[in-house]
């Protein structure tokens, strides 16, 4: 099998691409993003933050799931490779989430860098975080509490009621968190909540605290976003390696509330 050539990317063939898929000035923006997908991103992940920011100014905004989800009962899976005899020691000790230093999880190196970037918010969910910079960074991130993850008031929401847009930077439809929110408002049979834990700090004390949310589900998220673009309008260009998309979020969550409603048992 024949390898494929890695290429070199700079940042004005990010500005291009992104530009190629219809980001522009005033923009807020969604962003999922593998740097590994590009190829040799010169200048790492700070490049693609700069691209991102250039390209919507100051009149937009970026945003990236921060997700720390580790910060989750071992229970529900998170700490699958670890014995079970340690679970138990794992909620007694695991730090409580602070949002200005608790790393994420698997968002990759570009969202990483972006949490800390200058002007940067982040969200106060200790498992399901966002950052945000830009003209409604500190509106998009107010307000992310526990058991509101992805629903009416949470960032994904005004996300939608911004008219925003999402863009796919070698990832797919499964890393489309704003499908998480058509979750929330779609009705189906299997619907149903589930008990979280995570720890935070209460009244400057750290405590394990259990929670009522919507049961995540993304396991058909791939298939929706197949269905959607034999539909809808989709940007599509290439950085590099990667194959990036860009949406309008409105357009993709009143979809995928249509799909779910049909499709879910």
């Amino acid at each position: 099998m024949q390898s494929v050539e890695r290429k070199l990317v700079l940042k004005k063939d990010i500005i291009d691409g992104i530009k190629k898929v219809g980001i522009v000035n005033g923009d807020t923006v969604m962003v999922h993003a593998s740097l590994s997908s590009m190829g040799f991103v010169c200048g790492g992940p700070q490049i693609v933050i700069e691209a991102l920011l250039d390209t919507v100014g100051t009149d937009g905004t970026i945003m990236m799931p921060t997700q720390s989800w580790k910060n989750l009962d071992p229970e529900s899976g998170v700490h699958w490779e670890e014995p079970r005899e340690w679970w138990q020691t794992i909620r007694e000790n695991w730090p409580a989430y602070d949002k200005r230093i608790t790393p994420t999880n698997t968002m990759g190196a570009v969202a990483e860098m972006f949490r800390n970037w200058q002007g940067a918010y982040r969200s106060d969910h200790p498992a399901r975080s966002v950052a945000a910079v830009g003209k409604n960074a500190e509106y998009l991130t107010t307000g992310h509490d526990l058991s509101n993850i992805f629903g009416q008031g949470s960032p994904m929401d005004k996300l939608y009621h911004l008219n925003g847009k999402v863009l796919l930077i070698g990832v797919g439809y499964n890393k489309n968190t704003s499908i998480h929110l058509a979750d929330t408002i779609a009705m189906y049979p299997s619907k149903h909540v589930t008990k979280e834990s995570s720890a935070i700090m209460v009244d400057g004390v750290r405590e394990w605290v259990t929670y009522e949310t919507l049961y995540v589900d993304g396991e058909d998220f791939e298939e929706i976003g197949i269905s959607f673009e034999n539909s809808h309008i989709v940007g599509e260009a290439y950085i590099g390696n990667a194959l990036i998309k860009s949406m309008s979020q409105k357009a993709l969550v009143d979809y995928s509330i249509e799909w779910i409603e049909k499709n879910r048992k």
